[in-house]
């Protein structure tokens, strides 16, 4: 199969004609297109058969329904959504191990039945439209230790990024693929979990672009000299004057940040992708396995019990 673009357009729309006329007319802009909760409680998964109709490949869809129940709930849920013929589909990591690990058990289960390929299954770690203050009121945090092996100038930025990487150990200790999560967590959830572990990052914005209600952002060049294999990017080109011009536009920022990316430098969550390719040195680790921060790569000691 080729090489997927890695823009992830959702369909956050509330009719079918919205969503066919979108994907449509960007078909040949982006990559994948995500079906979420908005979609799917507007028209049912009718919607999916819809798109295939209209050479919307099974291969160029994001089922994101986040399935957080018990195991056998979700077990169940995931064989149905792995029937329904998608490419990816997600569980939030909060659900714990024993769900994760259902999940990915029953679907992989039910594409052997059917003689089909497995679709992709990924936990969502922290919502990028959360933050520490956020995260605190919902009661984590309680301990300032929790993650001591991660030191940075924003102490409360190295919590939610600790949780994050938390959430993500938990993942590929379940068996997932990959997972969710902002562009701050991506360096240390890609060095920790290996190059194979897939990372889809919202909370992408264009430089310049507003970024509505998401907290931590990066730019789309940005995000892909982290790390990340997927970039989930909606109103930036679906609320633009010309929305196949502002995909191209993004498409041609990955394209320049993949060069960098294969380049051998290395950037970190700290920096911005005109500082790079100012200042090629500065992307250079002090030494071997070490952050810019002069901090160990996260390891498995920050795995909570």
């Amino acid at each position: 199969m080729k090489v997927k673009n890695p823009i992830i357009l959702p369909l956050d729309v509330d009719s079918e004609q919205k969503a066919l006329d979108l994907a449509l007319s960007l078909k040949d802009g982006v990559g994948v297109f995500k079906v979420g909760m908005e979609l799917v409680n507007s028209c049912g998964y009718r919607i999916l058969d819809t798109l295939k109709e209209h050479g919307i490949g099974p291969d160029e869809i994001f089922l994101d329904l986040k399935y957080h129940d018990i195991p056998n709930t979700v077990a169940a849920a995931a064989a149905a959504a792995t029937r329904l013929g998608v490419w990816m589909f997600n569980v939030h990591c909060s659900g714990g191990v024993p769900m994760m690990k259902a999940a990915k058990e029953a679907s992989l289960k039910q594409a052997a039945e059917l003689g089909i390929t497995p679709p992709k299954v990924i936990g969502v770690t922290v919502l990028t439209s959360l933050d520490y203050q956020a995260l605190q009121v919902m009661g984590f945090f309680q301990d300032p230790n929790a993650y001591p092996h991660l030191h940075f100038d924003n102490p409360e930025a190295c919590m939610v990024q600790g949780l994050a990487l938390n959430f993500a150990y938990l993942a590929k200790e379940a068996g997932l693929d990959g997972v969710v999560c902002s562009p701050h967590e991506i360096t240390a959830i890609r060095e920790a979990c290996g190059p194979d572990f897939l990372i889809v990052t919202p909370g992408v914005r264009p430089a310049g672009a507003d970024v509505n209600d998401q907290k931590r952002v990066k730019t789309p060049g940005e995000a892909i000299i982290l790390g990340a294999d997927h970039l989930v990017i909606g109103r930036p080109i679906i609320k633009a004057d010309d929305p196949a011009a502002a995909a191209r536009a993004i498409t041609a920022e990955i394209e320049e940040a993949l060069c960098v990316r294969h380049s051998g430098l290395v950037f970190d969550a700290t920096q911005t992708l005109s500082e790079v390719e100012r200042d090629p040195e500065s992307s250079k680790p002090e030494e071997p396995g070490m952050l810019k921060s002069g901090v160990p790569f996260p390891n498995e000691d920050l795995r909570r019990p």
